[in-house]
């Protein structure tokens, strides 16, 4: 099982890195930016069933480590203005940082497999993951709505 969701969260990053790459195509806009979240938010609902339930003190440690893992993603996630339309900003760095995060949570993955139950670390990992994508989107929403404003007050 751990490797089987090994494998499925390194396919799912080469998803969003295709998705993020054909993104910056398109102009954003703010469904673009706030509905990943509000999508993921439903993952919550694995804490219904006891097999996943984590500890304060485990649900604390996810929340400050996905933070700031978050402080990289924000780094590298920019917007620019082309005409009057703002576009997401491709980086180098992001796929790196993004890369990066992968390996290490997968390298975290292993090795607390050791000494924390599955479910437990399965929901840790989620908590994390929505603890470093929630700061992200807020922080992008933020600059796109500041350049939005600097658009209408151009024109």
């Amino acid at each position: 099982m751990a490797i089987f969701s090994s494998i499925f969260a390194v396919f799912m990053a080469g998803v969003v890195s295709f998705i993020r790459m054909k993104a910056a195509e398109k102009p954003t806009n703010e469904k673009k930016i706030i509905l990943p979240p509000i999508f993921m938010s439903t993952g919550a609902l694995m804490f219904l069933h006891p097999t996943f339930r984590v500890t304060v003190l485990e649900c604390a440690e996810a929340m400050i480590i996905g933070a700031l893992f978050s402080i990289l993603l924000i780094k590298t996630s920019s917007f620019e203005v082309r005409g009057n339309e703002i576009y997401l900003k491709r980086s180098k760095a992001f796929v790196f940082i993004f890369v990066g995060l992968i390996v290490l949570r997968l390298a975290l993955k292993t090795y607390l497999s050791r000494s924390i139950e599955y479910g437990e670390l399965a929901g840790m990992f989620w908590i994390l993951a929505f603890s470093m994508i929630v700061p992200w989107r807020v922080a992008m929403y933020a600059s796109y709505r500041r350049l939005e404003r600097e658009i209408k007050e151009q024109g």
